[in-house]
């Protein structure tokens, strides 16, 4: 008797604390929305004063990866800032950075060429502005400064390149309808995962310069992709090309495909470095 009766006070036990009304847990905060910000920021050389654009996700209280945008040879212009913009929009903090000095801009393409010249023709200042740019996104409150990439479009593809074939700190590069016959060609200085997206009917990107930059690259065993698209022009990726095509009468057309793709090429390559 006495067993039962024990038996029966530990199922009393059991049933009264299975029916105890269980407290619902706690929701977890639903995440805010993308609020991209983007904001215009000075910084300088010892000789250059230069004007940048920086975006990042505001609702976004993590550090992140920081990227440098370089313009193409017409400047820093709203189509860098765009990228800045979208960049953000994925998660990271972008800075679209000046090489010219003081925002400047070129409308035609015989300045354009000046203006790429002289930064290629003075590696020393082209280093500082650079570097400039990168000190001012690694020092942003929203970045982890270990984690830095650059891309570039055309000329700024070309200066991401040579910037990291000098041995600029950078965990990645892309490049998008760029030049690869380089000032500096890729020694064992690079530490950078590379991407180069370029059209195969691009006349500013030699089939040679091509050889020799995949073979430079093969020679130091870099980490690296060189995608080539069909019947695909320069400046693909700009929606500005078409009118700049048929106002200055150059080879240029916007390619909706291989902008797209280059894209997702770029966000994998991000997504697998960071």
């Amino acid at each position: 008797m006495k067993r039962l009766s024990t038996s029966i006070l530990i199922l009393a036990l059991i049933i009264g604390f299975s029916c105890k009304e269980k407290k619902p847990a706690e929701a977890k905060p639903e995440p805010l929305a993308v609020k991209v910000t983007g904001s215009e920021v000075s910084y300088a050389t010892d000789s250059t004063n230069l004007k940048g654009y920086i975006a990042y996700d505001e609702n976004n209280t993590e550090k992140r990866p920081g990227i440098l945008i370089v313009h193409e040879w017409w400047g820093h212009n709203d189509y860098v800032r765009e990228r800045a913009d979208m960049l953000a929009d994925l998660g990271y903090t972008a800075l679209a950075v000046d090489m010219y000095g003081d925002g400047k801009q070129a409308d035609h393409p015989d300045d354009a060429g000046k203006f790429a010249m002289s930064v290629f023709s003075n590696l020393p200042e082209a280093t500082a502005r650079f570097n400039a740019a990168m000190e001012l996104l690694k020092q942003h409150e929203s970045v982890d400064g270990d984690k830095i990439a650059a891309i570039g479009y055309c000329f700024g593809g070309s200066v991401a390149l040579t910037m990291a074939n000098s041995g600029s700190d950078l965990d990645a590069v892309a490049a998008f309808h760029s030049g690869v016959a380089l000032p500096v060609m890729p020694t064992k200085d690079l530490k950078a995962r590379v991407l180069v997206c370029n059209g195969a009917d691009d006349p500013f990107v030699s089939a040679e310069s091509v050889e020799a930059f995949k073979s430079a690259m093969d020679s130091i065993g870099a980490s690296y992709e060189y995608i080539s698209y069909p019947g695909v022009k320069h400046s693909f990726t700009s929606k500005a090309a078409d009118a700049n095509a048929a106002k200055f009468e150059l080879p240029l057309a916007y390619d909706e495909e291989a902008d797209q793709k280059s894209w997702a090429s770029l966000q994998q390559l991000l997504s697998e470095v960071f």
